[in-house]
């Protein structure tokens, strides 16, 4: 006696059947899924943020997560300042905030509200540089220009900085002024990270505008 004069049916018509029946029987007992609520995305707090960038007053609302970066960048379209590592250790994005420099990846917008902001396009632009913009441009102190604006905005308060006493880890006697050397504008632009390492032409640059050799 043969298998298909017993059970007229396909391997195929079986699967199909029996797919058929679990999906009947699922449908039968399953209690019906309560409606879940839509979920609403969430705005991120902001804040009303003024301050003056070049001379110019800006008011902006901002996620409060914003960096003064991001903020320069991507809200003022001010993009001379660089993102480099984003983590405050290459100094591509150092903008001088109320005279002092800063890592500007490493400071939220919020927190200068009321400041004022320099960046490299408030120094100087073309027809109208700056003197250490000038200096960077004859004594060559740069390569592939992406650490630039970070390297003059940081040279320009460091000559701010000696001029007004603030001692460094060079400065021997700390009832001593500090002076433009060689070693001294070395370490105080050591957070600025040149990776084409164009430091001696950068060090001269800074040493012309200082109209001393260093």
């Amino acid at each position: 006696m043969s298998t298909s004069e017993n059970f007229p049916i396909s391997r195929r018509g079986l699967l199909a059947g029996g797919a058929v029946s679990v999906a009947a029987t699922t449908a039968a007992g399953a209690p019906a899924a309560e409606a879940q609520p839509a979920r609403t995305k969430e705005r991120p707090p902001t804040a009303r943020v003024s301050f003056e960038v070049n001379g110019a007053a800006h008011e902006l609302e901002l996620d409060t997560r914003t960096t003064l970066l991001d903020a320069l960048r991507e809200h003022l379209r001010l993009t001379g300042t660089k993102k480099g590592c984003d983590h405050g250790q290459c100094g591509a994005c150092t903008v001088i905030a109320d005279g002092r420099r800063i890592n500007s990846c490493l400071s939220l917008a919020v927190q200068h509200d009321g400041d004022k902001i320099t960046t490299i396009e408030g120094l100087g632009l073309p027809g109208n540089l700056h003197p250490m913009q000038q200096a960077f441009v004859v004594h060559d102190g740069y390569q592939c220009g992406y650490c630039t604006p970070g390297q003059i905005c940081s040279a320009v308060a460091v000559l701010g900085e000696i001029e007004a006493g603030i001692p460094s880890h060079v400065t021997a006697d700390l009832s001593e002024a500090p002076k433009v050397t060689a070693s001294e504008l070395r370490e105080r632009m050591s957070g600025n990270i040149c990776r084409c390492g164009a430091y001696s032409n950068i060090i001269d640059a800074i040493a012309d505008v200082a109209e001393v050799k260093a």
